[in-house]
């Protein structure tokens, strides 16, 4: 069996208690979205596995938990193998006897009896799973090397569970529902709560390329994989074009195989209009394509999907996002389980409820900017690049001290902020830096925001120090290196994947993303700097090799992101509900924030002296969060 499913489960370290398969019911419901297509619940011993099932390749066999030959091993299984076909070739002629036909599942059961948690060496793809070892009384979990899928668990009661989403932790009554304040901090500043952290203290996320195993009541996890950067492969720019499209086209290919539809993520950018040109090098058929736009001006690409739709005839559809679909607020807090406050989740959710419609699989471009250098904040942003061109000496010792002073004497001003935040970080070492250019909320903001007990519950310490250790890993040595690696080990895991992963499973759809493929991860990070990233040219390997597939000009133009125009719609449709939800007397009562800095916040966007619409989000992503995930005692019934 292969597919997007949910997973679940619960493993006692008393080998005489036994897990109650009611519960284990109420939280395979929790995750009934991400496999609608059917249940599986097993008690064996101590441990209970739990699984919902999406269907994607052999609907008629391959249910769950799956067993090996001797019912000794278990497992539940999120997730696609893309090599399962060698790994079950090389398995049957070691001497294990595959009970199924073509399943991937099957595989990992017999590479863990073979190998371990080595086993995760041999496997490409996308997973979270969860093995029971009867024998030694262990459990198993691992996640893919980029993080593709979610994977939470909590030490409670004597037991460990885990759960694809948090939700489903949250039925067991023995899991508290405590509250982080660091949590919530670190959200202000990333738009997403960092693993391994969640929201909830006794509840932690199991980080991307880790496992963990749990014999006799203690936890060890460990990393399995992570890129390397050096050496640098010695390649020409010319051998670089070819090894690239031989390895993007393989994890395309090995991503198109599906008994049930399959379609496209297109944006008209450059990664997933070259995801559709590698897709009809090998289907020859009808090959769907779906897009989603603004009725305002200046945020829609649906013209440039449209050019890659004509050019690779295929059958395109669209979908334009209007002002009221960022009251799908409740469903988008629903599905993240965390405040998660990426604007982009709004179109992403309605672009999965489309596709979902006519397709169960869909493949994006996702990756191709965190492996092939195409972020404009590799480069710096302009108003960066603009004040570093004045001498050092002036604004380290003319204009730092003035700036700061101002700042400090007028506290509701943005502007003076602005300025001496600008200042300050072309100021400041290259790790805060580049991670500076990421905040949601600055840490002065911050401070102005905050209570004085909410402050004091937070304690020290910077949100930017977990980002700025991957920044400084010591075997770096380009400033390239350096922020690729950076946006690989957070904003990936910590954002992109879990905005995609959940919006297509709110809707029960499967998304491959071929540029996540580790192997062309892995070419990615060793190539030289020169060959990806020639004097500051974003992505032009990728570029370059998208030039003779795709139509004229597509390539040069600047890339836009898959922006909203929230800031427009905040000020107009979205007015009463933001106010309602940032300084209703319910949400001030939390004690976290002032209200006169919220007020001003407000006034300042509304009347354009500032722009705080992503700010604004954020605040009503997380009030939202806590009327649905703690004002309520039972979760059941969906979102508020």
């Amino acid at each position: 069996m292969r597919g997007m499913c949910g997973i679940c489960g619960v493993v006692y370290a008393d080998p005489k208690r036994r897990p109650d398969e009611g519960l284990l019911r109420r939280m395979c419901d929790l995750l009934a979205h991400r496999g609608p297509d059917g249940e599986g619940v097993e008690i064996l011993g101590e441990a209970g596995l739990g699984h919902r099932r999406l269907i994607v390749i052999d609907p008629a066999g391959g249910a769950q938990p799956m067993f090996n030959e001797d019912h000794s091993v278990a497992i539940v299984f999120n997730g696609e193998i893309y090599n399962f076909r060698e790994l079950r070739a090389r398995l049957a002629q070691g001497g294990h006897r595959l009970a199924t036909d073509h399943s991937d599942t099957e595989a990992i059961l017999h590479l863990y009896e073979d190998r371990g948690v080595d086993c995760l060496q041999d496997l490409r793809g996308m997973f979270a799973f969860a093995l029971w070892d009867a024998r030694r009384h262990r459990l198993f979990l691992a996640r893919d090397r980029a993080g593709k899928k979610p994977l939470y668990y909590a030490v409670a009661d004597g037991a460990l569970w885990f759960a694809s989403e948090m939700k489903a932790l949250l039925a067991v009554s023995a899991i508290p529902r405590r509250v982080s304040a660091r949590a919530i901090h670190d959200f202000l500043t990333h738009q997403y709560v960092p693993a391994p952290q969640t929201i909830f203290q006794d509840i932690q996320k199991l980080p991307q390329a880790h496992y963990l195993t749990w014999e006799n009541g203690r936890v060890e996890i460990g990393r399995y994989w992570q890129l390397n950067y050096e050496p640098k492969a010695a390649v020409s720019e010319a051998e670089a074009l070819r090894q690239a499209d031989a390895l993007i086209e393989e994890a395309v290919r090995l991503r198109l195989e599906s008994d049930v539809p399959l379609g496209v993520f297109l944006s008209g950018g450059i990664d997933s209009s070259l995801t559709v040109a590698m897709m009809r090098r090998h289907v020859s058929g009808p090959l769907k394509t779906f897009s989603i736009g603004f009725e305002e001006e200046g945020y829609s690409e649906l013209p440039y999907a449209r050019q890659v739709a004509k050019r690779y005839e295929t059958e395109h559809e669209e979908f334009v996002v209007r002002a009221d679909a960022a009251r799908a607020l409740p469903k988008l807090v629903w599905h993240f389980d965390e405040p998660f406050a990426d604007m982009a989740a709004v179109p992403t959710l309605y672009l999965s409820e489309m596709t979902r419609r006519r397709v169960t699989v869909a493949l994006n471009g996702d990756g191709g900017d965190e492996l092939f250098a195409g972020y404009e904040r590799y480069r710096g942003l302009h108003v960066f690049r603009w004040w570093q061109r004045v001498p050092e000496w002036f604004r380290r010792y003319v204009f730092a001290g003035p700036s700061r002073w101002a700042s400090r004497a007028f506290p509701g001003s943005a502007f003076l902020g602005n300025v001496r935040y600008v200042n300050d970080t072309t100021l400041a070492d290259p790790a805060w830096r580049y991670t500076a250019r990421l905040l949601i909320f600055r840490e002065d903001q911050k401070d102005r925001l905050y209570t004085p007990e909410f402050a004091r519950a937070v304690g020290p310490g910077s949100s930017l120090d977990w980002m700025i250790g991957h920044y400084n890993r010591a075997d770096l040595k380009a400033e390239v290196d350096r922020m690729m690696n950076c946006d690989v080990e957070t904003y990936l895991p910590g954002d992109l994947l879990p905005k995609v992963d959940r919006t297509t499973m709110a809707y029960g759809l499967e998304g491959r993303s071929p540029l996540l493929d580790h192997k062309v991860m892995e070419f990615g990070a060793a190539l030289p700097a020169e060959i990806k990233f020639p004097q500051q040219r974003l992505k032009k390997l990728l570029r370059k090799l998208a030039e003779p597939l795709l139509p004229p000009g597509l390539t040069e133009r600047p890339k836009r992101g898959f922006s909203t125009p929230l800031g427009i719609w905040f000020k107009r449709d979205l007015k009463d509900l933001t106010r309602e939800l940032i300084v209703s007397d319910r949400a001030v009562r939390r004690g976290l924030f002032r209200r006169s800095v919220l007020e001003r916040m407000l006034r300042d966007h509304e009347t354009g002296r500032d722009n705080h619409h992503h700010r604004l989000w954020a605040l009503m992503c997380l009030e939202t969060w806590f009327r649905t995930f703690v004002d309520r005692a039972d979760i059941s019934g969906g979102p508020i």
